[in-house]
């Protein structure tokens, strides 16, 4: 489907379906959609400990707090042979507390003249829905969770795209994804602007090529399908195409093995083939593999990953990576980089503490290739999560996170950074 289809089916689809729900508001459209008011509140802190704070703009840390609403609706669908449904999504962040100085967590909206955090920033986003039978056609503001394009909600307001997306479940075990975006909306904006190839270390990642004349493009596709064997396994092929920056499959296959009364072993393999699309230089293979044992209620994992060919990895800036060892901060995916990760999860429910949790892992990461005359890049990042979910009482389903985060690389910052997250689901109907 062309950009110039896809940007009118997007229109039309979304007009056309407010002109007409009043006329079909089966009982199945109103008794099936459930509403929610999301609130979160996020403090964020970042210690840049290199000499010379924050390469951008020399600050030495940057530390904000924030309020975020999300109003979420879901509609069930009319009757009859094609089902029709909407779903909206309302957000808004305000601040609460930022400076000149110690903006640029991502939490808020920065002004593109002074660099200072804007006081509100939020977005509407309207998606129309079309089902037959197990198929269902998406037209509109999509927030997708697919190997090749994984939208980021790790701060205030999730990022969303435009564009559409069909998902299709007609064969038992098997799912199948295809579409396209052409926008996107970074987490930290009300922009709706075309998609880019990730900023993050793009030096360290080898990437060059890129036509002075192309600032972005407005065209993603892709298509993929899983396939769950049994219980036990689940395996699925996924491609991606960023209109003049890269094309990418991806292979995955999870494995669950019981090994007795609370414990088992689970396998998670993941490969992809990253090549250019234009002028772009852009040659990777990406492998990853992640083994976690659970005992009862402790699980051990252990993570292996490997960089290889004339670049480091590709995805969409402002994304997620679908990488064993894109973790908080790092994706370990720079140019010929390898990465070993050790991690371990406890669930206080085992100790009577039911809604408790604790996460640590550490990931160490060598040999990136940083050019002629450059030595071998090194870098390590240890996580640590604690989160609690209030069970019963008033304050059921708030939760508190706290994250913290050390980051220290001879090629880019070194970081010290702590997140406090406190939030409310609120059913509306």
């Amino acid at each position: 489907m062309s950009k110039t289809l896809l940007a009118r089916a997007v229109a039309l689809a979304t007009l056309g379906t407010s002109l007409t729900l009043p006329g079909l508001a089966h009982a199945a459209f109103l008794e099936d959609s459930k509403a929610s008011l999301e609130m979160r509140n996020f403090y964020m802190n970042r210690d840049f400990r290199q000499e010379g704070g924050n390469p951008s703009n020399g600050h030495s840390k940057a530390e904000e707090w924030a309020q975020g609403f999300l109003l979420r609706y879901e509609s069930g669908f009319t009757e009859g042979t094609v089902g029709v449904g909407v779903d909206a999504i309302g957000t808004l962040g305000l601040q609460l507390d930022s400076g000149r100085g110690t903006s640029g967590t991502g939490l808020l909206q920065l002004d593109r003249d002074t660099g200072e955090a804007q006081d509100n920033y939020g977005d509407l986003g309207v998606t129309a829905k079309f089902r037959v039978s197990k198929s269902v056609l998406k037209a509109g503001t999509l927030m997708p969770k697919l190997p090749v394009v994984m939208s980021n909600d790790s701060r205030l307001l999730p990022q969303s795209f435009q564009g559409g997306w069909l998902n299709s479940m007609e064969i038992d075990g098997l799912t199948f994804d295809g579409g396209q975006l052409s926008r996107v909306n970074q987490r930290d904006s009300s922009d709706h602007e075309v998609m880019t190839l990730t900023n993050f270390s793009p030096a360290a990642r080898g990437f060059t090529g890129l036509p002075a004349t192309v600032q972005g493009s407005d065209e993603f596709n892709f298509a993929g399908a899983s396939y769950k064997w049994n219980d036990q396994l689940t395996t699925s092929y996924h491609y991606g195409n960023l209109d003049q920056y890269y094309n990418q499959h991806y292979l995955n296959a999870v494995h669950l093995l019981p090994l007795g009364d609370k414990q088992s072993l689970k396998s998670d393999i993941r490969y992809a083939r990253s090549t250019d699309d234009g002028q772009t230089n852009v040659d990777n293979n990406a492998f990853g593999a992640m083994f976690t044992y659970g005992l009862g209620f402790h699980s051990f994992g252990l993570g292996y990953q490997k960089m290889s060919g004339d670049t480091g990895f590709a995805y969409i800036n402002g994304t997620d990576a679908f990488l064993v060892n894109f973790v908080q901060i790092g994706d370990f995916a720079f140019k010929d980089e390898q990465s070993l990760q050790a991690r371990y999860d406890y669930n206080f429910a085992g100790l009577g503490i039911p809604g408790l949790t604790f996460m640590t892992r550490y990931i160490t990461g060598d040999n990136v290739d940083r050019g002629a005359n450059k030595s071998e890049g090194e870098e390590w990042e240890r996580n640590t999560d604690i989160a609690y979910v209030f069970q019963d009482g008033p304050l059921k389903n708030l939760g508190v996170k706290l994250r913290n985060a050390t980051v220290r690389s001879n090629f880019g910052n070194d970081l010290d950074e702590n997140r406090l997250i406190v939030s409310y689901t609120l059913p509306i109907w």
